[in-house]
Parts: C-alpha cells; structure tokens; sequence
C-alpha cells in the first residue's frame, strides 16, 4: 500500500477483473478514435455521407450526358442512310460523352452541369438554364365531373 492509502486518503485499488477489461476495452476504444480522427484530418478517411454524396452527384452526371446523347445524335444521323456512318456518328458521340465524365470532379462541377436545347453540356458556373423548369401539373387534364343529373 502506498502512504496515502495507509492514512486513509486515496483510491483503493480495483482488484475486480470486469472492471480492468472493460478499463481496457474503454482504453483501446480510444485509441482507435484517435486513430480515425488523425486519418481523417490528414484527409485520408472520408465520411461515408460524403462519399455517398460524391457518387450521386457522379451518377447524375452521368445520366444527363447520356440522355443528351440521342438529342445530340438525332439531327446528325437524320439525313444519313448509311448504317455505318450512322453508328460512326453515335459512338463519336458516346465516346465523347465518356471523355468529358473521365474528367468530372464533383467537387467542382457539382449541380452546375446543364444541358442546353441542343444538347450539349456547358460544363462550369458560367453555365446558363436555357429553359426555367415548368412546375405544373403533369399528364392530361381530368374529364370534368357533371354534378346532379
């Protein structure tokens, strides 16, 4: 026993075994805490939240340059008959559209990307809408109801 235990003052000692795991279980939790918070400030460990955000923003991307494509196909293979230059002219096209996302940061291009009338994408934040979007009902209007026949 140490003097200060002798005169009274002091903590005991613990000689319980639960408490010294779970003290050390407490103290390696810790650690690893410790661990993620060093790998997250040198940028090293991501949250999942952003990492999810990231691909939602890749993946919508990705849909609006290829639904762009048979807008920006269209009138370019209108007028051909020849099956070769019409499927040389799409996969011009497809790979075109590839090549721009190859190059696509989220953190940069995040909702600034549109895509105009004629299909093509503007890219950054001198990016323009070429159409303010229509909130309106959608479909055909109901058949109106006679009320007491």
């Amino acid at each position: 026993m140490t003097q200060a235990q002798q005169n009274g003052r002091g903590r005991p000692p613990i000689q319980d075994a639960d408490y010294n795991a779970a003290r050390a279980r407490k103290m390696e939790a810790d650690a690893q805490m410790a661990e993620l918070e060093l790998l997250q400030a040198q940028r090293k460990l991501v949250q999942a939240d952003d990492v999810l955000g990231a691909w939602t923003d890749v993946l919508g991307a990705m849909k609006a340059k290829l639904l762009a494509v048979p807008t920006k196909c269209a009138p370019l293979v209108a007028t051909e008959k020849d099956i070769s230059i019409i499927q040389n002219i799409i996969e011009n096209q497809v790979h075109e559209a590839l090549q721009e996302l190859s190059g696509y940061d989220p953190s940069s291009n995040a909702s600034s990307a549109s895509v105009t009338a004629s299909g093509s994408d503007t890219g950054d934040a001198d990016a323009k809408a070429t159409a303010s979007p229509r909130r309106g009902k959608v479909g055909r209007p109901r058949k109106a109801t006679k009320l007491g026949s």
